[in-house]
């Protein structure tokens, strides 16, 4: 936590509402499972919630630092409206200190930036750009949820689905939240949630609210649900960890839940690491498949047969990609293999734009 000093001589953002009231007098935020408690003039550690006049706000509300057009593969979503058009927006902050962030510039800044972007205007440029969805994205969204959550809203009265890129530390508030707009999320774990590890490179005690955050997604919404696993070699490349998560999410969240291991890039303060060997993902794919997951994904190796989408009833290739582009598709509208016409749990339809470049900066 840190003091909003002399930033604040009137409330800046909008008042936020995940948060309560202390018997002590202080306010504890609930938008995610920091659960950080506040003084009057208090940050929490986010960097984006604080507390002035007795009262949480969200001070960057409507102020987006990062705004651009991707493909939502690249999120990534693989069984959700495939090829799809996607417009990604970020605020700063983050409930996570990842020592190896591609987006800490975004992720770390602990200062309220952004361009002024009120949510239908948010809205207004996604259709003006012909975009199917908006993944809120970059820095973790639950930090920013009554934003994002009255952006989705707009969206969904103009037929623009909403995503998730989630570290998943989340309270069942956040979760509460997110099933009033959100149609997808992909939940990212790192090195596979071993605690070991994401208390040294990731700032949090253990993953336990990430596990509790699914089950309630599961049980009380109707989001879409993948996963993905950053596999950081030597020090979160655990097989006995993968292990664990992928009977896990066999357990708890079903055979048909997309499961993507990572290859690690060195960034950040991790600029000494290697790029995860490719065997090493592989290694982590088999595993996966022995505990009975049936869709599988290697990602960030461009090429690798793991992007492709295999047909659990007869192996054929249902999705054909080379990174972030499809190339075939054999799935009919309603998800069948058109081969032997086993049922998916994938939803479509295939986007006109998945064969397109779908990069573009917007703000």
């Amino acid at each position: 936590m840190t003091s909003l000093g002399s930033q604040l001589v009137k409330p800046m953002g909008k008042e936020a509402e995940l948060y309560r009231r202390l018997p002590n007098g202080r306010i504890q935020c609930t938008a995610c499972a920091r659960n950080c408690q506040l003084g009057e003039g208090q940050i929490g550690f986010c960097g984006v919630r604080g507390v002035v006049g007795g009262k949480l706000w969200l001070l960057v509300y409507g102020k987006v630092m990062a705004g651009h057009i991707d493909p939502i593969e690249k999120k990534p979503v693989m069984h959700y409206r495939p090829g799809s058009r996607i417009f990604s927006i970020a605020t700063t902050g983050c409930s996570w200190r990842c020592l190896y962030c591609q987006n800490y510039d975004i992720s770390q800044r602990r200062k309220v930036e952004g361009k002024a972007l009120d949510p239908d205007e948010a809205v207004t440029l996604a259709e003006q750009r012909g975009c199917e969805g908006i993944a809120y994205t970059y820095n973790e969204p639950s930090i920013f949820m009554e934003y994002a959550r009255d952006v989705g809203r707009i969206a969904h009265k103009r037929g623009i689905f909403n995503i998730f890129v989630s570290n998943g530390y989340d309270t069942p508030s956040s979760v509460a939240a997110m099933g009033e707009f959100l149609d997808c999320i992909t939940v990212d774990f790192k090195g596979s949630g071993e605690t070991s590890f994401v208390r040294k490179y990731i700032s949090i005690p253990n993953a336990d609210p990430i596990f509790q955050s699914l089950l309630e997604i599961k049980e009380k919404t109707k989001v879409h649900i993948e996963i993905t696993d950053l596999i950081v070699p030597q020090v979160g490349d655990s097989l006995e960890a993968a292990e664990k998560l992928s009977k896990w999410i066999y357990d708890n969240l079903g055979p048909d839940v997309p499961v993507h291991f990572l290859r690690f890039h060195p960034d950040y303060m991790m600029m000494e690491f290697p790029v995860t060997p490719v065997e090493t993902l592989e290694r982590h794919y088999q595993i996966a498949k022995k505990a009975g997951l049936n869709y599988v994904y290697v990602g960030n190796v461009p090429g690798h047969p793991a992007e492709n989408t295999y047909c659990p009833g007869c192996s054929k290739v249902l999705i054909r990609r080379h990174g972030y582009y499809i190339l075939s598709y054999n799935l009919d509208e309603d998800g069948k293999c058109v081969f032997c016409g086993y049922k998916t749990p994938i939803v479509g339809p295939l986007s006109r734009w998945a064969r397109e470049d779908r990069f573009q900066s917007v703000l």
